[in-house]
C-alpha cells in the first residue's frame, strides 16, 4: 500500500534532519504501528505521508504511484484522525459531519458510524459541550466518512474509557479485515500489541527495529518459565530454562505434586521493548 524509500526531511529553521533516511513498507490489509519517543519523527513522517509536508528527500509510493503525482483524489482514498481532535465547537456534531461530508465524493453511512461510537443520541449537541472522549470518537467518525482504503490514526484511544476504547479497536480490526490498511501511532503499548501486524521503532529520525510484536517479544524476551506454587501456606517461585522444559524432571514433578498458582513464560512486553530499543521511559510520552 505504501513504500517509503530513503526518506529525509528537515524543517526550514533546523540544522539537522528530523527524518534521517528511513525505509519501510506497509502491506495492503496490514495494521502497521509506528512507535518512538517524543520528537523522534513519528508525526513528521505521518504528515509527509498524507501530503501535508512537502520538500522531502527520497521517495514515497502509494499503490505504486509517487505521492507527489497525486492531486486531491489522494484524499478521497485516505482517512486521518489526529491526536488532538479539531472540530467546529459552535456547531453540532451533525453540522460538523455534514460540512466534512460535502468534501468527498464517496460517502459513508453516518448514522451507522455515529451509533457505533455511541454518539447518535448526542448528534444534535454542540461539540463545545462534548467531553474529550466524545470529541475523539467524533474524530474517528470523520476519518471514516469517505469509506477510505487507508487510515492514519494518531493516539486513537488516548482519553477513551475502556469500553469505548474496545469499541474503537474492534472497528479498526474490522476495517483491516474488510481489506483496509492502517498506519497507527500510540504510546499505549497494549493497543499496539493487540492491533498491529508489524511495528517499527523510530529514534532520532532513524528506524532501529521493525518486526511483528510476536517476533519482537521472542527476540527481546527471556527463554524461561516461571512457576509459582503454594506449600504450607506460602508461595514459592521457581524459574526453569524454556529449552527442553518438557523433559525437566523437577518442573514436571512440581506440576504433578504441587498446588500451582501461576505459570508464566519469560515473554517480555512491548513496553519493555520500547524502553530497551529507545532508551526512553514511556512516561516521557504522556
Amino acid at each position: 500500500m505504501f513504500k517509503v524509500e530513503n526518506l529525509k526531511f528537515r524543517y526550514p529553521k533546523n540544522k539537522e534532519d528530523t527524518i534521517n533516511g528511513i525505509n519501510f513498507d506497509i502491506a495492503k490489509g496490514e495494521i502497521f504501528g509506528f512507535l518512538g519517543p517524543s520528537g523522534a519523527g513519528k508525526s513528521t513522517t505521518q504528515m509527509i505521508m498524507i501530503k501535508i509536508l512537502e520538500n522531502f528527500e527520497g521517495s514515497i509510493y502509494y499503490n505504486d504511484k509517487d505521492i507527489t503525482k497525486f492531486s486531491d483524489e489522494f484524499y478521497e482514498d485516505i482517512g486521518v484522525s489526529f491526536e488532538m481532535p479539531i472540530h467546529f465547537t459552535k456547531m453540532t456534531a451533525m453540522e460538523n459531519i455534514d460540512f466534512f461530508l460535502k468534501l468527498y465524493k464517496n460517502k459513508g453511512d453516518v448514522e451507522s458510524l455515529m451509533k457505533r461510537v455511541n454518539l447518535w443520541e448526542d448528534r444534535d449537541k454542540m461539540v463545545g459541550e462534548y467531553s474529550k472522549g466524545m470529541k475523539i470518537r467524533l474524530n474517528i467518525v470523520r476519518a471514516l466518512l469517505n469509506n477510505p482504503n487507508m487510515l492514519f490514526l494518531d493516539e486513537p484511544t488516548n482519553g477513551l474509557d475502556p469500553m469505548n476504547a474496545m469499541i474503537l479497536k474492534d472497528m479498526i480490526r474490522e476495517f483491516r479485515d474488510n481489506g483496509g490498511t492502517v498506519f497507527i501511532t500510540s504510546h499505549i503499548m497494549s493497543d499496539i500489541d493487540q492491533l498491529c501486524d508489524r511495528v517499527a521503532f523510530i529514534v532520532e529520525g532513524r528506524i532501529i527495529e521493525m518486526d511483528s510484536p510476536r517476533n519482537l517479544k521472542i527476540k527481546y524476551g527471556k527463554r524461561s518459565m516461571t512457576l509459582e506454587y503454594k506449600e504450607n501456606g506460602e508461595t514459592t517461585k521457581v524459574e526453569f530454562p524454556l529449552d527442553s522444559i518438557g523433559k525437566n524432571k523437577e518442573f514436571l514433578n512440581l506440576l504433578q505434586t504441587k498446588e500451582i498458582e501461576t505459570l508464566h513464560s519469560g515473554e517480555t512486553t512491548l513496553e519493555d521493548i520500547f524502553i530497551k530499543v529507545t532508551g526512553v521511559q514511556l512516561k516521557d510520552e504522556e
